[in-house]
């Protein structure tokens, strides 16, 4: 990292003393798993625990008594749904990344508190959940079906983003690695070599990801496969090429299409975070499970890539990235949220790296003001399902209503319409306040009170989810 990061690491220790964390939203991608080659891909026993791993490390920097980052008034020990929210998407290896993190942030009861663990009958015995009092957290899980999932996925089904994906494929850019790389990976033939459907012409730069893939994983799980015999360095190399092009596809300044999971991700994270706002604290820790293509395009539309190359790469197995809800050392949720709450972000890089905080949207700043972080992530944003629907050309089926819509709206020769109505006066409702925001959400919106919908905008009450075959 460069020396603004290191800076910011030994910032932390000094400041978390003087502040309180009143909330925070933290995105993961899965961990270790096989390869997504062949489709069917599912988180293995050691992805499982990098995920434990990694919810049991933020469990105790956010609800052990001890942390100086003890969110404020969080349970420590026993569960309470109101307090936390998780949501994935439909997928098998998300849902169980998910549940693995949660088992690491609440664990089972009986070894954290026996006497909460267990409850005594009016015979006078006790009893304890199964497990040794497993305790289970609600997960959401988005359908596909569902418009709610685009806020975590928001590439998947959207083909103006493969379009950005095929545009990059004709840049001068690509070919010119295509080329270049050409008899680098054909000498990769023979270990790929009984991959049932590959050829020595898949052995290319287009096919990076994968490629590198297929040889990581089998190098961890496959004692017989050939690809041990690919050196740390050859698989360093196959590994950078592999950034190269994810992050290529993924982000591209000068084609927005290329960044709309980003977008998305954004709304979904800023919603996460007025809902903690909206309701003075009550919404405490939010975790998303995704995928590694929308870090890679986040980093890129935050400007993260202007404090350290290493944002260029792809994120490591078990990733997260956080955002908290700080302000100077109180007991009390802020009165004045405009001018007392600051939102820091962190990365960490797989299970080893430091939770480490960077100045996002390139202000240099470790804490941005609620009212900026607002105005710079909704400067970004894709906010309602309409404006993902219009962005994609989408044909799933809830963007049809907004396709009557447009229809409607085309013949009658009129534009707007309720819906972007709406849209305009929810975006602006965050800074009005917070208790403007809560009458407003109490009559507007639904009430599954910790959602990721948007306390922020009406319409991202039904959210989107597309499903793309392969970013996970």
């Amino acid at each position: 990292m460069l020396p603004t990061a290191a800076f910011i690491v030994i910032s932390l220790v000094g400041s978390a003393a003087a502040e309180t964390v009143h909330g925070v939203v933290v995105f993961s991608r899965h961990g270790d798993r096989t390869t997504k080659h062949y489709g069917a891909q599912s988180l293995t026993s050691v992805g499982a625990q990098q995920c434990f791993e990694v919810g049991s490390d933020y469990r105790g920097r956010y609800l052990e008594a001890d942390s100086s980052s003890r969110i404020l008034n969080i349970s420590e020990d026993k569960y309470v749904s109101s307090q936390i929210y998780a949501s994935a998407p439909d997928q098998g290896i998300l849902l169980n990344t998910a549940t693995a993190f949660l088992q690491g942030l609440y664990p089972p009861l009986a070894g954290l508190n026996a006497q909460v663990a267990s409850s005594t009958l009016n015979n006078g015995s006790t009893s304890t959940s199964p497990l040794n009092g497993y305790q289970y957290v609600l997960l959401h899980g988005e359908n596909s079906n569902s418009p709610d999932t685009i806020w975590i996925k928001g590439d998947d089904g959207c083909p103006t983003n493969a379009k950005a994906y095929k545009a990059f494929e004709a840049s001068e850019e690509f070919q010119t690695r295509v080329t270049e790389t050409k008899d680098f990976y054909g000498s990769f033939y023979d270990v790929l070599e009984s991959v049932y459907d590959y050829k020595p012409e898949n052995m290319t730069y287009k096919n990076a990801y994968d490629i590198f893939d297929l040889v990581n994983v089998a190098r961890i799980h496959n004692s017989t496969s050939l690809a041990r015999n690919v050196t740390d360095e050859e698989l360093f190399q196959l590994r950078t090429l592999a950034d190269s092009a994810e992050f290529g596809y993924n982000f591209n300044a000068s084609k927005p299409d290329s960044t709309i999971h980003a977008k998305t991700l954004a709304a979904g994270i800023l919603a996460q975070l007025n809902q903690t706002v909206a309701s003075k604290g009550k919404l405490k820790f939010s975790f998303l499970a995704g995928s590694y293509d929308t870090f890679m395009s986040f980093f890129g539309l935050t400007d993260l890539i202007t404090i350290s190359d290493d944002f260029y790469g792809l994120p490591d197995y078990a990733s997260t990235m956080a955002f908290e809800l700080v302000s100077d050392n109180t007991t009390v949720f802020p009165a004045n949220v405009d001018a007392d709450l600051r939102v820091r972000f962190l990365f960490r890089n797989g299970t080893f790296g430091e939770l480490t905080a960077f100045p996002l949207f390139g202000t240099g700043e470790d804490t941005l003001s609620w009212p900026r972080f607002v105005e710079e992530m909704q400067k970004r944003a894709i906010s309602t399902v309409e404006e993902w629907c219009t962005a994609c050309s989408s044909l799933v089926s809830f963007c049809a209503a907004y396709q009557d819509e447009e229809a409607t709206s085309s013949s009658s020769g009129s534009s707007g319409g309720m819906s972007n109505v709406v849209a305009g006066v929810i975006g602006a409702m965050v800074t009005l306040g917070v208790a403007v925001i809560g009458a407003i959400a109490f009559f507007m919106m639904k009430k599954r009170r910790t959602a990721p919908v948007s306390q922020v905008q009406e319409s991202m009450a039904e959210k989107s989810s597309l499903r793309s075959g392969g970013s996970v």
